[in-house]
């Protein structure tokens, strides 16, 4: 557990460094002023933090020490944009850790050929493009789809792999379809950025539909407790990712301003920080082995994220700085409330073991228990 708890480190510092990059990105005061947490900001969150967490989580399904050097990688490469260390560095090593990220989902493939592993696949494969090409020094505007189909096809590859006990062969292959088709269309986005920015935007809204009707939040969001904290999260993370590909689909290419920053946001805070939150009661007992059950408190997060990204897309609808930066503060409270909330359940329960750590327990939101992390978001 030490040994995961020390990968994980990094991806809480970038986390907070990403974080204190958004307050200099309004304009507002920051406890850390350096002008490259401001740069790094959507690198940070999107490759430092969930790039971490996701080839953590990956590494310790294969159950293979060498596994572990892909959280090491970007963990470091996280820490080398945050410190003045040469910029070159964090890049390069943000690069190895999503090519090792890649590797990893080579022999899970191997274990279990489904359509799930493949979909976590494709999604490594968008990380590590959109890692190469921001190392390249392409904009972050065109970088940005390839970020999206990295979070995208991961999150959808796992909850195809929570839900397959309960949908059929064919729709599992239609799933593995819709995958592709966001993945295909990222090369398009570069070439062809209008006619790119438009296609991806169809293709997401597709995979939004097949997830609302295939994911068992619809079912379990009349249950209690956690079960029905979990399904609400799913929800409005599918809700999030719906309005991003509608922005892309109908908003000119490059995005403008106001658009930009309504997807960027939507996709990384209204979808991703969704998923998140919702299954950290899953995620930090299969990774860490500690206990996290549920406590009515989980919900203030959620519903502060959710609130204040409305405001935030008003303010981007309106053209008003105002609600866009209250917006903003919010969604940093919303993150930081839900890191605070986290680690207070887990040291008030107590680090007790919660079970093998290697096995998580089955994700309420599931029909059945899923396999040793093998689905766990």
């Amino acid at each position: 557990m030490v040994r995961r708890l020390v990968l994980l480190l990094p991806a809480g510092l970038a986390l907070l460094a990403g974080l204190n990059g958004a307050l200099l990105l309004l304009g507002v005061p920051a406890p850390v002023t350096s002008g490259r947490l401001g740069d790094g900001h959507g690198i940070l969150l999107a490759l430092g933090f969930v790039g971490t967490v996701v080839a953590l989580e990956r590494a310790v399904a294969l159950r293979r020490p060498l596994a572990l050097a892909a959280p090491a990688l970007t963990g470091l490469g996280a820490l080398a944009l945050i410190v003045p260390a040469p910029p070159a560095l964090g890049r390069a090593l943000l690069v190895a850790g999503m090519l090792a990220l890649g590797g990893i989902c080579v022999p899970l493939w191997r274990r279990r050929r489904e359509d799930a592993v493949a979909i976590q696949a494709l999604g490594a494969v968008a990380g590590a493009g959109g890692a190469i090409l921001w190392a390249a020094g392409v904009g972050m505007g065109q970088v940005l789809p390839w970020l999206t189909g990295f979070v995208v096809l991961t999150i959808a590859g796992e909850r195809l792999e929570l839900s397959r006990v309960s949908i059929d062969e064919a729709a599992g292959t239609r799933a593995g379809l819709l995958a592709l088709a966001v993945f295909a269309v990222l090369p398009a986005t570069l070439l062809w950025p209008a006619v790119g920015g438009a296609l991806l935007g169809v293709a997401l809204l597709a995979l939004v539909g097949w997830l609302v009707v295939h994911d068992v939040a619809r079912r379990t969001i009349r249950a209690t407790g956690l079960v029905r904290f979990i399904a609400a999260c799913l929800l409005a993370g599918y809700a999030w990712l719906a309005l991003a590909g509608g922005i892309w689909l109908v908003a000119p290419t490059p995005l403008a301003d106001g658009a930009y920053d309504a997807v960027i946001h939507a996709v990384f805070l209204g979808f991703t920080m969704s998923m998140i939150m919702a299954h950290a009661p899953v995620i930090l007992p299969a990774v860490l082995g500690v206990r996290m059950p549920y406590h009515p408190v989980m919900v203030v997060a959620p519903s502060l994220l959710h609130a204040s990204l409305l405001v935030r897309i008003l303010g981007d609808a309106r053209g008003s700085e105002v609600l866009r930066e209250v917006g903003g503060l919010g969604n940093i409270a919303a993150v930081l409330v839900f890191v605070l909330v986290t680690v207070g359940i887990v040291v008030r329960t107590g680090s007790g073991r919660a079970g093998r750590t290697d096995r998580a327990g089955p994700d309420p939101s599931a029909d059945q228990p899923a396999p040793a992390l093998e689905g766990t978001p």
